[in-house]
């Protein structure tokens, strides 16, 4: 089983970072550059809102955002056996988006627990119904994916890709990958 952090490794956020923006009435390098600077300061990035004394727009995500690499890739893994699914700390809404590509879905609104928090790891392995082992999870963030999911057992994959991809360096341990293009091969 294949495990996808929504955000970050099969959706590019950027689109919908810059039409929150506009709803927002900020410019996109405003809003990206207060996200930097909150990740620099190992806050989160939901304070932006605050920060920018806006009130947090709605969200969205819709299929001209996937990334390039994301169908083929869930392509091959499916063609190879594996069960796919997506997850992440998102609204709930995500899961439409979601839900005719990927198995099985999580958001943090509907389970009412946010990673890096064991109980989310302990979640997914619950919904994916086979040992932690035999489950790889692919995300973006050293802090809310990799290290947490290794700590349940699970086999973490590192995507370099988003800020936190980049600014982030994961343990050893881990898989890393440059693009979806390379997982189901790193997964042999």
């Amino acid at each position: 089983m294949v495990v996808f952090d929504a955000g970050e490794t099969l959706i590019d956020e950027t689109m919908m970072w810059t039409r929150a923006a506009a709803a927002a009435g900020v410019t996109p390098f405003t809003l990206m550059g207060v996200l930097g600077g909150l990740i620099a300061q190992g806050r989160q990035h939901s304070e932006v809102w605050d920060v920018l004394g806006v009130e947090h727009p709605a969200a969205t995500w819709d299929d001209a955002d996937w990334y390039p690499d994301a169908g083929a890739c869930l392509d091959r893994l499916r063609s190879a056996g594996y069960r796919v699914c997506a997850v992440g700390n998102t609204p709930q809404f995500v899961e439409e988006g979601l839900g005719r590509r990927v198995e099985v879905l999580g958001s943090s609104e509907r389970w009412q627990v946010w990673k890096p928090d064991a109980a989310f790891f302990a979640r997914v392995i619950e919904v994916a119904g086979v040992a932690p082992a035999k489950i790889a999870y692919v995300g973006d963030r050293v802090d809310n994916d990799v290290g947490p999911a290794l700590a349940a057992g699970i086999v973490a994959v590192h995507i370099r890709r988003g800020p936190w991809g980049y600014l982030q360096e994961p343990p050893p341990e881990a898989i890393r990958i440059r693009s979806l293009d390379e997982l189901p091969a790193a997964l042999r």
